[in-house]
């Protein structure tokens, strides 16, 4: 596709960059009323795309599948919140983060919560694959907890809805943004501390892309710094939240 630039009024080519989204998650990832894929990711993805000079073209995945797709090159990126951990650094490489939050326990308002023991037989979802998912089976599997994986964690917050569990662990902005903020989160509430646990939850999250592609990683590092530097970030940040999620780390 040819575009005009405005610094150099010569054609210049841009190339599609394919980058997978799980839709799922709002308000990081999800659809508009009419199927448009919107939130801070798919606008991260789209502001690095520009300063990369590639044009964004999003391609819907389930969340399990995501790092086979990429490396069965299906796309060339996913930006869709995924964390960058030890186990996932095995298989793809990542640029460096352009986010981290942490991670909470949600459960129903009349549990009495004393630490991870007051689980014990509470049913929790979660998104299969999910880093969440690991620190649920790894923690509070062990106490008792019922962990059921989902496909997507709105089919998580559809379940609890109807009764069928008594809460979740999910990343503290997502949770607040897609369920505790509206109505059917109103009997809800976070529970215990913040969940930063390096072996869990890693340290931030991060573009993935296929392993040794490193003329990619290279530019999507720039283009990371370039939008930190200009302001970009900070309006899209604040665009979604009241909170700086970069984080300290």
């Amino acid at each position: 596709m040819l575009f005009r630039s405005r610094e150099n009024p010569r054609f210049v080519s841009f190339k599609d960059l394919k980058v997978a989204i799980d839709p799922t998650y709002e308000p990081f990832t999800f659809k508009t009323a009419d199927g448009k894929p919107t939130g801070f990711d798919v606008d991260i993805a789209s502001a690095l795309c520009e300063k990369i000079k590639r044009k964004c073209v999003f391609v819907e995945q389930v969340w399990d599948s995501m790092i086979p797709g990429l490396q069965a090159k299906k796309y060339d990126a996913i930006i869709s919140s995924m964390t960058i951990n030890e186990e996932r650094l095995r298989v793809v490489d990542f640029s460096d983060k352009y986010y981290f939050t942490p991670s909470t326990v949600v459960i129903k308002n009349n549990i009495a919560y004393a630490g991870d023991a007051s689980l014990k037989g509470k049913k929790l979802g979660v998104l299969k694959g999910s880093t969440q998912e690991k620190y649920a089976n790894g923690e509070l599997k062990k106490v008792g907890a019922i962990i059921t994986p989902y496909e997507a964690q709105d089919q998580v917050y559809l379940d609890i809805k109807a009764g069928r569990l008594d809460g979740t662990v999910a990343d503290i902005i997502e949770v607040t943004g897609g369920f505790l903020s509206k109505p059917e989160g109103k009997d809800y509430k976070t529970v215990g501390p913040e969940l930063y646990i390096p072996k869990y939850f890693g340290t931030g999250v991060g573009v993935a892309i296929r392993k040794g592609d490193k003329a990619l990683k290279d530019e999507l590092n720039v283009a990371i710094k370039a939008i930190r530097a200009d302001g970009t970030y900070k309006t899209l940040n604040d665009k979604y939240f009241k909170m700086d999620v970069y984080g300290k780390l």
